[in-house]
């Protein structure tokens, strides 16, 4: 903390002085009252090793959620240029595209109360759950290739949504380039059977409500019309065929680090050239992981819809249940920006960061370039969650980003050190939030006082200016696997 220098109330900076070999200073959104917690952790000398990637540009930035990772600390963003720059597979992370969607209905919180427990015993039961969960999916071995490649797009050619879906879905559910042949048949072995479900640790199926509306003429173009209205957020990644994909790559960056003669101040930052071989076989394989979580939640997404109208009959239409967005939330794109007065093509690493596009941007759906990109960003599960929008600001400071959700404080392991599971469930239940889940032990881990409050996470990067909050939900059940 002494070495940081205080730019404005959320701004900070490692200085490019900090450590010989930076070639970007670094950049911090948070309060000082965060920054507290943020130093227990080894975060902020991830973001000044950060600064050392080849071609990297503007800053090496970290948002309020910001907490110790792999390589990269989560909550981290960093931009290199396309033509000299690297990727790394820790800018990504093992969770490749873990994300959020949420959906909207026309019911309220009174109307669901009374068959509340019905409705989450369904849910539970369509939607797998809990570590090593094996998938309802299972595509033959032959169709796991064309996953790979359409993402959402197959699920729904397969009657999992409608096109509709896909417009809500940042990159329509589906991103460029991926190539199967660059993923091994380790990463598809166990990819194969959990296509389908939502997994375990921070991985969740919230039930919530409308709790604040903050700007209405933003909210009622996502469908977000009152106090009280019940929405489901969908929050899952790439299960093991992400984590194999980045295990399997993060081998061959380092040995890409020796040929190509990189110097890094710690290994986990491994990486090779954009455009070299190893670059751009790690993005293809990464895109296949992006897709087959996009994937992933669209098929989730449609069980959740099945499962209201088993509990609240009638048909989607009379429930009033559409899509409002998909957001990834761990994932690497090429993407052209304004670097020094003129379009770079750029390698925007996103770990554990949100794309926060503006209104007017050419590459969101027409329903939502008007007001920009939603931004889902979930907090834990005893409070509340926000929706926001991006903002012109976040495309000039942070390359169209911002944070992800509340971020940790405690580590799973000191987390369930504190606490009991059952005592976190019967707390929950206190507070009129039903908790449904297959490992009660595992609860701990994700008990509201190892998270920041994302309130805070939110004041900061609205008062930075890099997204705008639109609304606030509170949850009402909550499955964990």
């Amino acid at each position: 903390m002494a070495t940081l220098r205080r730019i404005d109330d959320y701004r900070w900076e490692i200085p490019i002085s900090y450590r010989p070999g930076m070639r970007v200073p670094g950049l911090i959104y948070a309060s000082e009252s965060m920054l507290q917690s943020i130093e227990q952790d080894a975060a902020l000398e991830q973001v000044a090793n950060v600064a050392f990637l080849p071609g990297i540009v503007g800053h090496s930035l970290a948002m309020p959620d910001i907490h110790w990772g792999y390589g990269f600390p989560i909550g981290g963003v960093a931009a290199t240029r396309v033509s000299d720059g690297v990727v790394s597979p820790g800018g990504v992370g093992y969770d490749i595209n873990c994300g959020v969607r949420l959906l909207r209905t026309d019911l309220t919180k009174a109307d669901v109360a009374p068959r509340i427990s019905p409705l989450v015993e369904r849910l539970f039961r369509n939607v797998p759950s809990g570590v090593g969960s094996q998938g309802r999916l299972r595509p033959p071995k032959g169709q796991i290739q064309r996953l790979l490649v359409e993402g959402a797009r197959w699920a729904v050619k397969n009657g999992f949504g409608t096109d509709d879906d896909l417009d809500a879905t940042e990159d329509g559910g589906c991103i460029e380039g991926a190539d199967p042949a660059a993923v091994s048949e380790r990463a598809l072995t166990r990819g194969l059977p959990q296509a389908g479900s939502l997994g375990s640790g921070n991985h969740f199926l919230e039930v919530q409500a409308v709790q604040e509306i903050y700007d209405e003429q933003v909210a009622s173009v996502m469908g977000i019309e009152r106090k009280g209205q019940v929405l489901i957020l969908i929050h899952t990644g790439s299960r093991g065929l992400g984590h194999q994909v980045c295990t399997d790559y993060l081998k061959t960056m380092e040995r890409a680090v020796a040929r190509y003669g990189i110097q890094l101040p710690d290994r986990q930052l491994a990486c090779a050239p954009v455009e070299s071989t190893e670059g751009q076989q790690y993005l293809s394989a990464m895109r296949c992981a992006a897709n087959y979580a996009w994937c992933n939640r669209q098929h989730i997404a449609h069980w959740v819809r099945e499962a209201f109208i088993e509990v609240f009959g009638g048909n989607l239409e009379r429930l009033g249940m559409w899509q409002v967005y998909d957001v990834a939330h761990n994932i690497a794109k090429i993407e052209s920006h304004l670097v020094d007065g003129k379009q770079t093509r750029l390698c925007v690493h996103r770990k554990g960061a949100t794309r926060a596009f503006p209104p007017g941007h050419a590459v969101l759906s027409s329903m939502y370039r008007a007001i920009g990109q939603p931004v889902l960003i979930p907090g834990d599960m005893g409070r509340y969650s926000y929706i926001a929008v991006g903002t012109a600001r976040a495309m000039d400071e942070t390359f169209g980003s911002t944070c992800h959700g509340a971020g940790r404080v405690l580590s799973r392991g000191a987390a369930r050190k504190s606490v009991k599971g059952h005592d976190v469930a019967t707390d929950l239940e206190r507070r009129s939030i039903l908790v449904r889940t297959g490992d009660i032990g595992a609860l701990a881990e994700e008990a509201s006082h190892a998270y920041k409050d994302v309130a805070e996470v939110i004041a900061v990067v609205q008062g930075a200016g890099i997204c705008q909050s639109v609304a606030r939900t509170e949850p009402i059940a909550v499955i964990k696997g």
